[in-house]
């Protein structure tokens, strides 16, 4: 099957409302093949709904099609377009959709995404905070974690450890400052917690303190994670199998760590240009 699959309640709901606002077969074929459906327009449909569940259900079967991509796309304009006509309709039919989504655990964002609806959530700051910044190679390990929580746990873990390194690296490269010799996670770690002032010792507040320990933590356990059950090394025969909860903790873990990061460093920028030299 696809890199992830939209349940088949989903393919139904969404087909008996996207085809009755297509009504085309031949508009049907164009969204979805630029929503990245496979191969041909189908046959033997007798209407644009039949139409549509055909491709979706296509994309599923497809090994290198990311089916719920190919969702996401279908129904951005349908979600975020601006449409004049029988708006309540068109209300109580977008709520259809959210709430099918939601009863499967997955929710539409903005801009044609569909994603687990805990990811949706908890993230959506982090990303904002990567658009702002524009930080592109950042943003593509994002990506590549939330995409593979729920098919590839091992591989979001992998994500989610080189999410934090790659912010690292900008950092530090940056600010102008040496690398560490090793470029491994925790020796990045301690080097940016220094430039930042984030070492536990250099704060008083006990609490704060506690805080600023467990993010040691969290940057030990992410690496020690991806080495022992990610997808970047070889694997012995009992190695650890990663469950979507486990990838979707170290995930979330490391995206609340890199939002401080930014908005630590952002701070620290702003304070050293109201000071002046």
């Amino acid at each position: 099957m696809g890199a992830s699959k939209i349940p088949a309640a989903v393919i139904r709901v969404v087909s008996e409302v996207l085809g009755p606002f297509i009504y085309n077969h031949r508009a049907v074929d164009s969204l979805l093949i630029e929503s990245g459906a496979p191969g041909e327009p189908p046959t033997e449909v007798r209407n644009c709904s039949e139409r549509c569940e055909a491709w979706l259900k296509r994309s599923n079967d497809a090994d290198d099609v990311d089916a719920l991509a190919v969702l996401g796309a279908a129904l951005r304009n349908y979600m975020d377009g601006e449409f004049f006509v029988q708006p309540e309709r068109l209300a109580e039919r977008r709520d259809r959709i959210t709430k099918v989504l939601a009863r499967h655990g997955l929710a539409y964002e903005a801009r044609g995404r569909v994603r687990g609806q805990l990811t949706a959530t908890s993230s959506r700051s982090f990303e904002d905070l990567l658009r702002s910044h524009d930080f592109h190679t950042v943003g593509d390990e994002f990506e590549r974690a939330l995409q593979s929580i729920e098919t590839d746990p091992a591989a979001a873990l992998t994500a989610a450890c080189a999410t934090l390194e790659s912010i690292f690296l900008v950092y530090l490269e940056d600010e102008g400052q040496r690398l560490p010799a090793k470029k491994a996670i925790g020796d990045l770690w301690q080097t940016v917690r220094d430039r930042l002032g984030l070492d536990p010792k250099s704060v008083q507040e006990d609490d704060l303190k506690r805080i600023l320990g467990g993010l040691a933590s969290i940057v030990d356990g992410i690496g020690a994670f991806r080495t022992h059950a990610g997808s970047a090394h070889g694997r012995e025969r009992k190695a650890y199998k990663p469950r979507p909860r486990h990838a979707r903790l170290a995930v979330h873990a490391a995206h609340t760590l890199g939002a401080f990061i930014i908005e630590t460093w952002d701070e620290r920028r702003a304070a050293t240009a109201t000071s002046g030299p």
